[in-house]
């Protein structure tokens, strides 16, 4: 599994389409990139190569460069989708598959989803990462980009493209880093030219299968990462309303590709969707609801009452909390004296949780600052550790004085609980990528 497989060569009408195979396992997996790929370079990023040869363990993945990108012949005009879908199938009959689960990322499950429905006899299931049924917003579709930006993105294209700052967007996690730059620049580059990626934009920009998706029979796993910058959490929320019986994964992140971040998250579900079995699974990581609570200015208070007084005031504090932990089933995890940090498995209970302590330490004329976050936790002996974590105590960090701060992802996840929200923002949280919008929950 170790050596780099062999380029093959598919004709798809006069067009020569590069793929590879690697794998033998017994269900076949077409995976289709987004817009611009190169088959060479997939073997020179660590991070995407595992991602395959973790694909490979359970299936024989077929990976193709589509035409006019990468390995495959350029093209004087324009690819239509059709056309596109076309190679899927060229491919397909090259290596003899019969049918296949199509894992299609980004723009890649635009194509997935139009062949999936043109030859339903060929797809066994439809796995979608980071895709959309439409790129640009519309008046009855606010979820893709504003046509506006269409033209900055060409302007982009035109001056800054091989540059490699196409990380920024695709993979903010790892963007910083200068060899991680320089292999993005070189896939801009060797995958399609200035004048080839921005008519691929262009095309892009037309495309629209909102119709097609009542119409998708397959089985269909949809994934996507809640803080995805490149395309919107709204978008995949859409694909899981209207295409019947979808399954749908948010998982945590900012990353575009999916190979980027914790890739391990979405590799799991996909070979449990397509298999029945979940890859060796990890009893130490699980999700849950983080609560870290402190007291607002308890230097303050301390050296006001004095050691005694304070630490009667602190026994206090921590008999509300622990009784309010008890009573919406929360497990304490560590305290430091004038702060808890707690887990729950539901969200609207911490939240209700936090507000109950909130209520009880007021008696004690005390001020809280609190925040929430949900995420994968990894245990770690008898503490917790993980981003989600980091995030938490960022969150509570961030909080007024008897502010109940959350994360976008609680706010998402109890709707219909009764609790309300008003918006506060985006904020950046020291440690964590992008920018996160917060909520302050409201009883």
């Amino acid at each position: 599994m170790s050596a780099i497989p062999e380029t093959k060569y598919a004709k798809s009408g006069d067009i020569h389409v590069a793929y590879q195979v690697l794998g033998d396992g017994p269900i076949d997996l077409i995976y289709i990139p987004g817009w611009v790929s190169h088959l060479d370079l997939i073997w020179e990023q660590p991070l995407f190569a595992s991602f395959l040869r973790r694909l490979a363990t359970f299936s024989r993945v077929i990976v193709f460069d589509k035409r006019g990108t990468g390995l495959s012949d350029r093209v004087a005009e324009l690819p239509t989708l059709e056309q596109r879908m076309d190679d899927v199938r060229a491919v397909m009959d090259a290596e003899g598959s019969k049918s296949a689960t199509l894992f299609g990322t980004s723009e890649g499950g635009i194509m997935s989803m139009l062949f999936s429905v043109t030859y339903p006899q060929r797809t066994d299931s439809l796995v979608l990462y980071g895709t959309y049924a439409r790129a640009y917003s519309a008046p009855d579709y606010p979820y893709g980009d504003s046509p506006d930006t269409l033209a900055a993105s060409l302007a982009y294209y035109e001056n800054m493209w091989g540059q490699g700052l196409s990380a920024v967007v695709l993979a903010p996690s790892i963007a910083s880093e200068p060899h991680q730059r320089q292999w993005f620049a070189r896939l801009e580059r060797q995958g399609a030219s200035p004048g080839a990626v921005a008519a691929l934009q262009r095309m892009e920009a037309e495309h629209d299968v909102r119709h097609l998706l009542g119409s998708i029979h397959a089985r269909t796993l949809i994934i996507h990462r809640t803080y995805d910058i490149a395309v919107s959490v709204q978008a995949a929320r859409h694909l899981a309303l209207n295409i019947p019986g979808a399954k749908y994964v948010e998982l945590a992140g900012t990353d575009h590709l999916p190979f980027v971040g914790n890739q391990d998250s979405i590799l799991n579900e996909v070979e449990e969707f397509v298999t029945g079995v979940r890859h060796s699974p990890d009893p130490d990581r699980f999700l849950a609801t983080v609560l870290f609570v402190d007291i607002v200015r308890s230097t303050d208070r301390a050296a006001q009452l004095g050691d005694r007084q304070w630490r009667g005031l602190l026994e206090s504090f921590q008999g509300v909390v622990r009784n309010q932990l008890a009573k919406f089933r929360g497990r304490e995890i560590n305290t430091t004296g004038d702060g808890f940090f707690a887990t729950f498995d539901g969200p609207a209970r911490a939240i209700r949780c936090a507000f109950a302590i909130r209520q009880g330490v007021g008696a004690l004329g005390l001020e809280l600052r609190t925040g929430l976050h949900t995420g994968e936790c990894e245990q770690m002996g008898e503490d917790l550790g993980g981003i989600a974590v980091h995030i938490g105590a960022r969150v509570s960090s961030a909080a007024a004085p008897n502010g109940v701060l959350v994360s976008s992802t609680v706010r998402d996840l109890v709707a219909g609980s009764g609790i309300s929200f008003s918006d506060r923002g985006l904020h950046s949280l020291k440690g964590v990528p992008g920018e996160w919008r917060l909520f302050l929950a409201q009883p």
